[in-house]
């Protein structure tokens, strides 16, 4: 995609923004927590990938970390290489139909002496897969008796564990799919919850969702698409936070109430789309970048798209990914480095700082969010989700700022506009981000 917004700086215009603007006193998150929250899924060095392509790969595009599970069988020590190589943490789980908690606590431990560990994951997905544990069969249409008591046993040996008790574990994905209750839509099962585990059970430190773009029961392009997708009320129209912490989407089994979801901690360990029919890789790209930024912003710590590279060893399409099976880089590839390297940074700062600034007649499509730097510069990312039309957008700054420089993710990592002395930014956005980097006198 060429540049063709047309962005207008305002030097020393306090008259023409109007001193009626409502400023908002905003406090920055650090980039390097937005840095932190990217990453993907991928198999690394089997199933037909490459450890060096992989490490190829997570260096161009930026990502922070990777999601894995021991039952792919990928080596530990290719895990640490990876680290090793580009900064790359894991989340190591159990994945499809794993029980094995001494293998995966003994992997976890290598991982967490170099600094390679990110959390711990329970089951994936044991709607789809199952579990036998302790001679019991579970998950799918059976009982979930057997997942629970696996989830609550992996939590417990993990905080009991000198190397590990300090991590945090991630909990297992589609518990909205619980045939009875056994609470796995709570972190920690509350008293008064009527679940078939006792109160005070301990599952996880954070919810787990699979909350992919689309879904069967809404198909198509629409506005919004990636910030309904993170939505954690039951305004989501796909398989989200609602239907699995709030009331269970198989079995309408109570959980959080509306409130408690705002602020309950929760990650995404899959979420994506496929390029099909009106997903061309274009939008593709486009969403997998508003995806990023949704995610957070709507209280996602972190986000783990799918997939790295398409699957070469399963049928079906398979046009997920950042990289087609051959390696060869997608829009999506580019247009993340792109946006990575335009927020590049390597610390979190302790005590961010906060700007004034409002958005005045915000579109409902137009998004913003505020980082800083560990150098003090801000990075104000405003983004519009469109499928058709375009939004002129004035981002009206209570001070005088001494430069503002202008990035557009889809063209490259450079610069678009800039300019010095500036009180006023207008953009014409449509589909994508932009970013406006100020230096604050």
């Amino acid at each position: 995609m060429n540049w063709t917004g047309s962005v207008l700086l305002v030097p020393f215009a306090i008259g023409a923004v109007g001193m009626s603007a409502a400023f908002a006193q905003t406090t920055a998150i650090p980039a390097n927590d937005f840095l932190n929250s990217i990453g993907v899924n991928t198999a690394v060095s089997r199933r037909g990938e490459s450890l060096e392509k992989t490490i190829e790969c997570a260096t161009y595009l930026g990502i922070r970390f990777v999601r894995v599970g021991y039952e792919s069988r990928i080596p530990v020590e290719d895990l640490i290489e990876l680290h090793k190589q580009t900064g790359v943490r894991s989340s190591y789980g159990l994945m499809s139909g794993g029980t094995n908690l001494e293998r995966l606590l003994d992997g976890a431990r290598r991982l967490a002496e170099v600094g390679a560990l990110v959390a711990l994951e329970g089951n994936n997905e044991p709607n789809n897969w199952g579990v036998t544990y302790q001679d019991e069969k579970g998950g799918r249409e059976l009982t979930w008796l057997p997942v629970a008591k696996l989830q609550r046993d992996l939590y417990a040996a993990v905080k009991s564990d000198p190397v590990l008790r300090d991590y945090p574990v991630w909990n297992l994905t589609e518990g909205g799919a619980q045939t009875d209750n056994v609470g796995l839509q709570f972190l920690t099962i509350p008293d008064g919850a009527e679940t078939l585990m006792p109160p005070g059970t301990r599952y996880a430190d954070y919810a787990n969702c699979h909350n992919y773009v689309t879904h069967p029961s809404w198909r198509g392009l629409h506005d919004n698409q990636t910030w309904i997708a993170a939505d954690p009320s039951p305004e989501c129209k796909v398989d989200g936070l609602y239907g699995n912490y709030g009331k269970t989407w198989r079995k309408k089994f109570d959980g959080y109430s509306l409130e408690e979801l705002t602020t309950l901690p929760r990650v995404t360990t899959e979420t994506g789309v496929k390029i099909e029919g009106d997903v061309t890789e274009e939008i593709q790209a486009l969403w997998f970048l508003s995806l990023y930024l949704d995610q957070l912003k709507r209280g996602w710590s972190h986000t783990a798209m799918y997939i790295l590279r398409d699957r070469s060893d399963e049928g079906g399409n398979q046009s997920y990914g950042f990289y087609a099976p051959d390696y060869t880089p997608r829009l999506a590839a580019t247009y993340l480095h792109n946006l990575t390297t335009i927020l590049a940074d390597d610390a979190s700062i302790d005590t961010p700082g906060s700007l004034n600034y409002s958005i005045p007649n915000q579109p409902d499509t137009v998004h913003d969010m505020l980082l800083q730097k560990r150098d003090g510069t801000f990075a104000l990312i405003v983004w519009n989700e469109r499928i058709e039309g375009s939004d002129e957008v004035r981002v009206a700054l209570g001070e005088t700022v001494a430069s503002v420089a202008i990035y557009d993710p889809t063209v490259g990592t450079e610069s678009v506009e800039s300019v010095a002395n500036a009180d006023s930014v207008k953009v014409t956005l449509s589909d994508h981000p932009v970013v406006l980097e100020f230096s604050v006198q």
